[in-house]
């Protein structure tokens, strides 16, 4: 019996999801998914307990195909450059399924901290972490994770909000790379490694010092203590990184 509700349960999501994608968040009621799906509206209910319910299945079903996606993508040795294709992977996937995007995203009823949506943060963080581990991230590696969410958010949900023969090409690519200027450093390894390199000041030590110790965890330090030391190396890391900006907006 849970089998076949498992199967009747799967058979409406991919009918939401066609009605979603072909019609967008109108084509989405109890009695259109109801009839697309071949069911009756109470079996929506009991499965789903209300539309509220329903559509945060369906914004879960959307999370599992951009995990897919993201998932799919191969890491290289350079961290910065897998961060440029985690980000036309994500405004691709945006532009090409609007309608889960806004359900998933940009509605008033955020769903982004659903378990796919935390997991897309998490593998995002994880990028992030080897930008720092290789010495070049301008600030911890969680302020740096909320920055590239909130501006991918944006440009994704701008470009869906207008029309597509309205929309500037350039938006994407433009954004990324103020995104991507804002948090890491430049140079070479062996440039980098230089006391007057590109990661000589704090904020670059100390993101890098931060993720060395979490993936090393060989420190003499407690427990408490080692909590303590990564608190001050992102306060450190924050910190010098707001008055790097402060100057650069000064000058």
């Amino acid at each position: 019996m849970q089998e076949r509700a498992v199967r009747t349960q799967e058979r409406v999501l991919r009918a939401a999801a066609e009605l979603l994608s072909s019609q967008g968040r109108a084509g989405i009621s109890t009695r259109a998914v109801s009839a697309a799906a071949g069911v009756q509206p109470p079996t929506l209910y009991r499965l789903f307990g209300d539309k509220d319910g329903l559509l945060d299945a369906l914004a879960a079903y959307g999370f599992e195909q951009y995990l897919r996606e993201k998932q799919a993508l191969e890491q290289t040795d350079d961290p910065v450059a897998d961060l440029r294709r985690s980000w036309d992977l994500h405004v691709g996937f945006g532009l090409s399924r609007p309608g889960f995007y806004v359900l998933m995203y940009g509605e008033g009823r955020y769903r982004g901290g659903m378990p796919g949506g935390l997991e897309t943060i998490a593998i995002l963080r994880q990028t992030l972490a080897r930008v720092a581990a290789a010495g070049r991230l301008r600030m911890s590696v969680e302020r740096a994770t909320q920055l590239v969410h909130a501006m991918g958010l944006g440009v994704v949900l701008s470009l869906i909000a207008t029309p597509p023969a309205e929309r500037d090409e350039t938006l994407s690519a433009t954004a990324r790379e103020q995104a991507l200027r804002m948090i890491t450093t430049t140079g070479s390894v062996a440039e980098r490694s230089r006391i007057d390199g590109p990661c000589a000041d704090v904020a670059c030590r100390a993101a890098a010092l931060r993720e060395a110790l979490s993936r090393d965890g060989t420190t003499p330090l407690t427990p408490s203590e080692g909590a303590l030391l990564a608190d001050w190396l992102d306060r450190l890391a924050d910190a010098n990184s707001d008055a790097k900006s402060a100057a650069r907006s000064a000058s």
